[in-house]
């Protein structure tokens, strides 16, 4: 296939900079993969397009305070950290700007109550890293940093919580799962009040998430890995939605990606570990019925996703009409469902 095919044109004023003051008030696309046909909605009326007995998969990762501002030492130049994945202990990935790095040097935060050492690196802007703090570095890092934002939003964020789900726990992602930010409690208690169920997994969105295709054959690109965790509780009530007949439903392309990584059959497996599952149209979905996503990049693998979902044309076309109708897109961007 051909990069070039996920290409769409979107006016850059259609790119929203600032959540909407109510998240279940962004709009919502409907598009029926089996017909094409197209409607709009609000986000809001999600409980009357869901059916008792269907189940809804929800990523439950926090955004981690992971964009750290600090210095060189020696030299006391500016360095950026930004925090992608922890490697076990207290070694992190990390993507670097600013000063040059180089093994043995030394970063400081917050005054030199945390620290980071380089370990390797860099290549292509990654670096590991040991990090060091006077007390928990846990700790250490949610007071040195700060929430960040994808690189094309260039407005500040008033409330950091805004890039948090409401259903958010641990804090593993470096960016947000953001098909999940249009929930509110009160939304969540009404779709649970009609007899939908919930499981809930966890994988650690990476700010690869942002990075276009840059092959000009799909096949060619490399999948970036990001950790994931799929348990039993989780695989029973999805099996359970199986067996009576509803349909799961996935939020976001990231608990897409972990169900079809975990997919037995028509069944889920409890399990956890890195994938690298690289979705694209042709592919045989196992374990998904309806998608709930957010509008996504050009040539991006979410799209490319969402495509394999639903057919590139009809997904296309269905994009067309978002830039048509003014819908809002990316992060803080409006919604689109898929049944």
């Amino acid at each position: 296939m051909k990069t070039d095919t996920f290409d769409y044109h979107l006016p850059a004023e259609l790119i929203a900079q600032d959540p909407l003051p109510v998240r279940d008030a962004s709009r919502l696309l409907v598009l029926d993969r089996s017909s094409g046909e197209v409607s709009h909605r609000v986000f809001g009326d999600l409980p009357g397009l869901l059916k008792p007995g269907d189940c809804l998969v929800l990523n439950t990762t926090r955004v981690l305070p992971a964009r750290l501002q600090g210095l060189k030492q020696p030299g006391g130049g500016s360095v950026e950290l930004l925090l992608l994945e922890s490697l076990g202990g207290s070694t992190w990935k990390a993507m670097t700007r600013g000063a040059s790095l180089r093994p043995g040097v030394r970063v400081t935060f917050a005054g030199g109550r945390l620290e980071a050492t380089v370990l390797e690196g860099p290549a292509e802007g990654i670096v590991q890293v040991e990090l060091t703090a006077e007390g928990d570095v846990g700790r250490a890092i949610d007071e040195a940093g700060s929430v960040p934002l994808p690189p094309y939003i260039t407005h500040e964020l008033a409330d950091p919580e805004r890039y948090q789900t409401v259903y958010a726990r641990r804090e593993l992602s470096a960016a947000a799962p953001t098909a999940g930010l249009h929930f509110t409690a009160d939304l969540l208690d009404r779709v649970g009040s009609q007899g939908v169920d919930f499981a809930r997994l966890e994988l650690a969105v990476g700010m690869d998430t942002f990075v276009p295709v840059r092959e000009e054959q799909v096949e060619d690109h490399r999948m970036h890995q990001e950790w994931f965790s799929l348990d039993q509780e989780c695989a029973d009530k999805i099996n359970a939605a199986r067996r009576r007949g509803g349909r799961v439903i996935a939020v976001g392309t990231t608990s897409v990606r972990v169900l079809e990584t975990c997919a037995d059959g028509r069944r889920v497996a409890p399990a956890s570990g890195r994938t690298g599952l690289f979705i694209t149209p042709g592919y045989g979905f196992k374990a998904v019925d309806a998608l709930i996503t957010n509008f996504h990049f050009p040539r991006s693998t979410l799209l490319m996703l969402v495509c394999a979902f639903a057919g590139t044309e009809r997904v296309l076309s269905a994009y067309s009409e978002a830039v048509r109708e003014r819908y809002r897109f990316y992060s803080f961007g409006d919604a689109m469902l898929v049944t």
